[in-house]
């Protein structure tokens, strides 16, 4: 499933639209599966500056994301606090901020 973290309307490609009764946090991350990420924080066997990929991606009110790391670990739950896009994925949610301003 594909989310987004902006409610407004833009000229960015919305893949998610949030429920009716869904008031999304602020600076929520719009990742989809398959996005690149890398922890900014350490955790439970997956050390600061991990890198991994978007498994799952959920959420109603709390958009999260479970993530595969390199070292084989899957960790779920994960948000803003403790990963952040990388690479193509990085570059991808820039632009898409850039058209938003």
């Amino acid at each position: 499933m594909a989310n987004t973290s902006s409610t407004s309307s833009s000229s960015a490609q919305q893949s998610w639209k949030p429920h009716a009764l869904a008031h999304p946090h602020e600076n929520q991350l719009d990742l989809v599966m398959g996005d690149k990420v890398r922890t900014t924080v350490e955790l439970n066997g997956v050390p600061l500056g991990a890198e991994g990929k978007i498994i799952l991606a959920n959420g109603f009110n709390w958009l999260r994301y479970r993530v595969r790391f390199t070292n084989g670990l899957e960790i779920g739950d994960l948000d803003q606090r403790n990963i952040e896009p990388i690479g193509k994925t990085a570059k991808r949610l820039a632009k898409i901020a850039k058209r938003a301003k």
